[in-house]
């Protein structure tokens, strides 16, 4: 293991303040999450604050206006959070509003006199946020994401573990100078979401029948057919379970096609499309049985509440960003190669995995009764 010795007394501290940037998207945001809390259970008296894309905020906060205070249900992880619209950024450059955001967020940063920052990220844009603290410490990958983000880096890491929740603990080691183990995340809990969740369930037989599914993905080549999903709600609804299907912006229609696999069932709300903010995603995801997606953020994040899953992989490599810390199936073919290419058509190898092998895995985890297969 490494060697902390030499910065171990300059974390005691109690007035210590961590940065962490962690811009974006929801899965790789919930992949950051165990590491930053084995921080906050180590060292509860530090300030941790997070700068996040304002998209994303309600896996850090449910918090609708200031989000600085003490911890609790609603923002329990980090003291502060920032935001950071770099995808608006990139689409007006040269906007004076986008002059205007940066420099104010650069000034907030600055007057928090950080003593350190840690990007698990590893971009371009994420080290220049982290940059704007002007730390005399900031962490980071010595292999990042993209290389050009190593320059911004006075303290980097190598890393040596597969998956990326390991990769972010490690980073999250060198700045503590403590050796760590991910901690469960924290998730907000929001009270508008939990009435809406207690109204959407309220005829439901309870948790237990309740199985998410999630057909949508990132990009066309992550997407396993739906209408095998289709195959296989309607078998779990023969089982007994009821079964939510999550359609996230644009994927509507999906939920849809699922849905119309039971026509013609005893049951015909036994299949509903879900249509949801990440505050409700979290609330309903605490309260099912299990959730069946691809490499997407609701698989993700029914990891981090400790749900059992199925994932279903193909051109994304599951000993990286697979299933953590819960009991889970992952189905990959052999043939399926890892490729981040944004393709639109489904991945060759993802076409081989059954609904007969996604059933089957399916009903073993709602069969199971004690925790086990954690990783």
């Amino acid at each position: 293991m490494r060697c902390y010795e030499k910065i171990r007394g300059l974390q005691t501290k109690s007035n210590f303040r961590l940065l962490v940037v962690r811009l974006g998207a929801m899965g790789d945001i919930l992949h950051a999450l165990p590491a930053v809390n084995a921080l906050r259970q180590a060292h509860p008296e530090w300030r941790i604050d997070w700068v996040v894309e304002p998209r994303w905020r309600a896996l850090l906060t449910g918090a609708k206006g200031e989000t600085v205070g003490l911890l609790g249900p609603t923002q329990p992880l980090v003291n502060r959070v920032y935001f950071a619209a770099t995808k608006s950024w990139g689409k007006r450059v040269l906007s004076l509003r986008t002059g205007r955001e940066i420099l104010a967020l650069r000034r907030e940063l600055r007057a928090a006199e950080y003593n350190a920052v840690l990007d698990p990220q590893g971009s371009i844009k994420s080290a220049v946020v982290a940059s704007f603290a002007g730390c005399g410490r900031v962490i980071g990958s010595a292999d990042p994401t993209e290389s050009v983000a190593r320059w911004f880096y006075n303290e980097p890491v190598k890393l040596s573990s597969a998956h990326v929740i390991d990769q972010a603990l490690e980073l999250a080691c060198a700045v503590a100078g403590d050796e760590l183990e991910p901690v469960a995340p924290l998730l907000p809990m929001d009270d508008a979401a939990e009435k809406w969740c207690d109204e959407l369930l309220a005829t439901d037989d309870g948790s237990s029948k309740i199985v998410l599914m999630n057909p949508g993905a990132g990009w066309g080549a992550k997407c396993w057919p739906i209408e095998r999903y289709a195959a296989v709600a309607a078998s779990l609804v023969s089982d007994g379970y009821s079964v939510l299907v999550n359609a996230g912006p644009g994927e509507e229609n999906l939920a849809e096609v699922i849905r119309a696999a039971t026509v013609g069932s005893k049951n015909l709300c036994a299949i509903r499309p879900v249509v949801c903010t990440i505050e409700q995603l979290i609330a309903l995801t605490r309260r099912v049985a299990l959730v069946i997606a691809g490499d997407t953020g609701p698989l993700h994040l029914a990891c981090a509440l400790g749900k059992p899953v199925v994932g279903i992989y193909g051109p994304t490599d599951p000993s990286r960003n697979g299933p953590y810390g819960t009991r889970f199936k992952v189905l990959r073919s052999p043939e399926s190669k890892r490729d981040h290419r944004r393709l639109k058509e489904t991945e060759a190898g993802l076409l081989t995995i059954t609904e007969e092998s996604v059933l089957s895995a399916a009903r073993e985890l709602l069969s199971e009764n004690v925790v086990g297969g954690k990783r």
